[in-house]
């Protein structure tokens, strides 16, 4: 049905925090931030990705360092576009044939995000977008069978969205997405130290705290970490020591709020398919699902066994890339 000579197949995780990057034969070949610096006055595109990065926060006026993406969608379509003709000329370099790429988004995304979304990719240089949910990819990134007839659940925590599905017999019988994830974990700790300690962090501040120790669930022993941040009163730089336990006062809003949304899928779920899910457990995938102690939480407060993938952060773009060598089948599940 489709030549497979015919140029490259890609498959792009076109994530809020990361963009992850898989080429047919070859595996994941790129994993970057999703971060722009963009000159003003010229519109011309300086850095992007792991450069980008570095200077979200630092920028002098004419030089605007920003993402692209926000809660799983495009929220600048320019910038966007440009992102993506960066990340495939990097990977396919000079293409003699335009490459087919298959990109996954949120499974909550309305027609025009998703017409955003493929007219970026087709004006980055792609000869066809194929689109598969976020859920389904990292069902099939975790080495899950979703073809067969028996009911698997994702918990697909990102860093704009959590994606939530119940998948049976290759599709999402059931499905939520939440503009809750790691992201929103960030925001949440910027304003707990805002509010306890006057001192505003950075983005990055707030994600280092996170990734170093945070948690949403009781730790045996507390660890600390030394921040830097401007005190609001003085106006001047301060250092303050920041432990686990106030960390877990600052997460344990927005990890109830995922909690509470496994929750209302679970009480949507046909009675076989609770079943099938009560005995294989739930399956967690997506970087934000590495903040200590959420797969306690849920595992608690739903009481079903609840295991991590593995490589959760590349998970979805596997299912990409794995979904790309069964376009046939997608074909007719597939919006375009």
């Amino acid at each position: 049905m489709f030549n497979f000579g015919f140029g490259q197949d890609v498959g792009i995780d076109l994530g809020t925090a990361t963009v992850v990057v898989y080429v047919k034969g070859k595996g994941i070949v790129l994993r970057e931030p999703s971060v722009v610096a963009v000159n003003n006055i010229t519109g011309e595109v300086l850095a992007v990705g792991q450069e980008a990065r570095r200077m979200l926060g630092r920028t002098p006026g004419n030089i605007v360092a920003t993402r692209p993406l926000r809660d799983g969608v495009i929220s600048d379509y320019t910038v966007t576009e440009k992102m993506l003709k960066h990340f495939i000329n990097k990977v396919c370099g000079k293409f003699i044939f335009a490459p087919r790429i298959m990109i996954c988004i949120p499974s909550q995304v309305t027609e025009v995000e998703k017409k955003a979304v493929i007219d970026a990719a087709t004006q980055a240089g792609a000869r066809k977008v194929y689109l598969i949910e976020e859920p389904i990819a990292a069902a099939i990134g975790a080495g899950i069978d979703i073809s067969k007839p028996c009911g698997n659940m994702v918990v697909d925590i990102g860093g704009g969205t959590t994606d939530i599905a119940v998948i049976s017999l290759g599709g999402s019988v059931v499905n939520t997405s939440l503009k809750v994830a790691g992201d929103k974990f960030d925001e949440y700790i910027v304003k707990y130290i805002k509010k306890k300690y006057n001192i505003m962090i950075g983005e990055r501040t707030a994600e280092d705290l996170k990734v170093n120790i945070g948690c949403v669930y009781p730790k045996i022993q507390d660890t600390e970490m030394d921040i830097r941040g401007r005190d609001l009163v003085t106006g001047l730089p301060k250092t303050i020591t920041v432990n686990s336990s106030e960390m877990l006062e600052a997460l344990i809003e927005p990890a109830m709020m995922i909690v509470d949304a496994v929750h209302s899928v679970l009480e949507r779920t046909p009675p076989e398919l609770s079943a099938d899910i009560s005995d294989k457990g739930i399956y967690m995938t997506g970087g934000g699902c590495l903040v200590d102690g959420l797969d306690k939480l849920l595992q608690e407060k739903t009481g079903i066994n609840v295991m991590i993938a593995q490589d959760t952060v590349s998970c979805v773009a596997l299912g990409t890339g794995k979904a790309l060598d069964n376009l046939d089948v997608l074909e007719g599940k597939t919006p375009r």
